[in-house]
């Protein structure tokens, strides 16, 4: 497969990328933006440091200035290319991926991405179908700029804690561990005990995706052991954070949503909340019923963020952990959204599992991933076999039976991952039981059992 995805580049290093391969991406992004200057970030990696200076020296030698943000989380990056009003900037992350993997995030001005459908193609052909190009005449400058200290100030911004809070997180041995605590050190009501915030591209504790429900055991009992009043997990580059209650129980990153999204309705009324099609149906309901437009989208960040900026949404999430926010240049973040949480504690005589029990009303499998070869006739079968649901093919496809008002309804989306040879299925209920039968149904009529 290809390291050029849907809306970023990502491989193992270094036999799919590496010094060679990342100065030519260097090269392809100076040329396609055509002028600077661009900022460039890093992770943690073992190889990070090694990937970035061979792709700024391909920015250089193609006549772009470039400013050298050192290491960097994913959302530092995006601040970094706003905040210095940069013509465009790229951070070298291979987000949660194992150890091995290394990649690279990329973005135009504003932080806006660039994907598939928006020049990542334009680039991978530039950078792989074609000789490099000699350096132009004029090289491009290298400056190294600090953010860090904007970067908090600005994250800092949404919070409005009305009393302390404590908070247990895990960083995973990721890039929150770099930007977090100097979060923490601006915010002195937050009480925190943290897990995992050592920087090491080696992942020594446990793989740094909070999806994997195995990877919120630790933060889990150190909530409960700490009394903690909610967790919180981040991934591998810091754009993702998903969240447990202050019994140590996982909680979708849809009924946050939801939550955010009521309080952010009330500041105002009446606008859009942006949300990925694999999201419960709580989700649009409750948007609708504050008044909201509730703007389902397909998965992926770049698709969710344009979504945000054609209907000047102020808020938007995914399933998978990502939270947008406008005033942040529409671009998602982790400590954002988790001070946006521990603010709606502060505010509560409410537990967090309260505030968040009443969303968790519906039943949902969850994302269950399977090894497919064709995953196209895998979609077809089921838009056979269930041919009487109204379907819809935004994102694979979404069959659904009934509405959200209608006791009986239930709902599954199987697609292909944008990011991993995997075929993903989402599917709902008003009824437990209707959502077992459901999903017993799909996994046979599929012919392979999800992967562990």
């Amino acid at each position: 497969m290809s390291v050029f995805k849907a809306y970023d580049i990502r491989g193992t290093y270094p036999d799919q990328i590496d010094s060679a391969l990342a100065y030519r991406i260097g090269r392809a992004f100076a040329d396609f933006l055509g002028k600077g200057p661009v900022t460039v970030g890093r992770d943690m990696r073992t190889m990070a440091e090694e990937i970035q200076v061979a792709c700024m020296d391909g920015i250089r030698d193609g006549g772009v200035d470039v400013i050298d943000l050192g290491l960097c989380s994913t959302p530092q990056a995006y601040f970094g290319i706003g905040f210095l009003e940069a013509a465009g900037g790229l951070n070298v992350t291979a987000s949660h991926n194992p150890a091995g993997y290394i990649g690279f995030k990329l973005c135009r001005e504003l932080a806006i991405p660039i994907s598939g459908d928006t020049g990542l193609k334009e680039i991978e052909c530039m950078a792989t179908t074609s000789d490099t190009p000699a350096p132009v005449a004029q090289r491009g400058s290298l400056a190294q700029i600090d953010v860090m200290a904007d970067y908090v100030q600005h994250v800092c911004q949404w919070a409005d804690l009305k009393r302390p809070v404590k908070l247990a997180s895990d960083a995973a041995n990721g890039m929150a561990a770099h930007t977090f605590p100097e979060v923490l050190k601006a915010l002195p009501q937050i009480e925190h005990d943290g897990l995992f915030f050592e920087l090491d591209g080696n992942f020594p504790n446990h793989e740094a995706n909070p999806l994997n429900i195995a990877n919120l055991k630790d933060l889990s009992a150190l909530v409960v052991e700490t009394g903690a009043e909610l967790g919180a997990a981040f991934d591998g580059d810091g754009d993702r954070c998903c969240f447990v209650d202050e019994k140590g129980r996982a909680i979708g990153n849809d009924i946050v949503t939801a939550l955010v999204a009521r309080h952010i309705l009330a500041k105002e009324p009446g606008s859009a909340v942006v949300y990925d099609l694999r999201s419960s149906w709580i989700l649009p309901k409750s948007v609708l019923a504050l008044g909201g437009k509730p703007i389902k989208e397909r998965v992926g960040h770049s698709f969710l963020k344009a979504r945000m900026r054609e209907f000047d949404a102020p808020f938007g999430g995914e399933l998978s952990g990502h939270y947008y926010f406008r005033d942040n240049w529409y671009a998602d973040n982790s400590e954002i959204i988790l001070i946006s949480v521990l603010n709606l504690v502060s505010q509560s005589d409410q537990p967090f599992s309260a505030m968040v029990n009443e969303l968790m009303c519906f039943h949902s499998t969850g994302e269950v991933n399977f090894e497919i070869e064709d995953k196209a006739g895998a979609i077809q079968k089921l838009r056979t076999h269930f041919a009487d649901g109204d379907q819809d093919d935004l994102d694979g496809v979404t069959i659904c039976y009934g509405e959200v008002t209608t006791p009986g309804w239930w709902w599954v989306n199987l697609r292909a991952s944008n990011t991993e040879p995997l075929l993903r299925m989402n599917l709902e209920s008003d009824s437990l039981a209707m959502m077992k039968e459901k999903k017993a149904e799909v996994i046979s009529l599929l012919g392979v059992e999800p992967k562990a």
